[in-house]
């Protein structure tokens, strides 16, 4: 499929396997390769990252009513950071809580953990257009090696995230290809 025609290689050549936190690594023919790919879905769209040289991570959600967003801002996020957004309006306070979460997830997705390893770990600014990551837990790796990228769209939130695995590689924002709609999610 859209893998492997990107790849340059057959589909039987692509596996995949998972880290002891679930997170998937790409594989060819079995083995290791500087690739890295995640991918996130929502409703009935899939949005696929793939880096080469980094650790990649993506989220996807769909807006829809959030009557909680700002308790679960209370709840998982920096204290700093729900108290932004409950001074940001209503209309555009929903918006801002679906780009900070996707961008939060989107790092812990990269470096491998997700979201067990805590929301709180990691704290953005700028929460009210393209979150900026300012802060964050030491496992994570210094602030200044992530870059975090928005994917919005009206129907669709999303940000995708990474950090180079050697020095030298500055991939440039993503060039986001579009999937074809996944089936109805589980």
């Amino acid at each position: 499929g859209w893998l492997a025609a990107t790849l340059g290689v057959g589909d039987a050549r692509i596996g995949f396997e998972r880290s002891e936190f679930g997170r998937p690594a790409l594989r060819l023919d079995g083995r290791a390769t500087a690739f890295d790919c995640n991918w996130s879905h929502s409703g009935n769209r899939l949005a696929i990252a793939l880096g080469d040289g980094v650790q990649v991570g993506i989220d996807i959600e769909r807006p829809r009513p959030r009557p909680r967003a700002l308790e679960l801002a209370h709840r998982y996020f920096t204290s700093a950071e729900a108290d932004g957004l409950a001074d940001i309006d209503a209309p555009e306070q929903a918006r801002a809580f679906l780009r900070l979460w996707c961008a939060k997830e989107a790092v812990l997705k990269a470096h491998g953990r997700g979201l067990a390893f805590g929301l709180d770990r990691l704290r953005f600014d700028g929460i009210e257009g393209t979150p900026r990551l300012v802060a964050a837990d030491a496992m994570l790796g210094a602030v200044g090696t992530w870059t975090v990228e928005a994917l919005d769209a009206e129907d669709l939130v999303g940000m995708v995230a990474w950090r180079a695995l050697r020095s030298g590689i500055n991939p440039g924002p993503p060039q986001p290809d579009a999937a074809p709609p996944a089936g109805p999610a589980p």
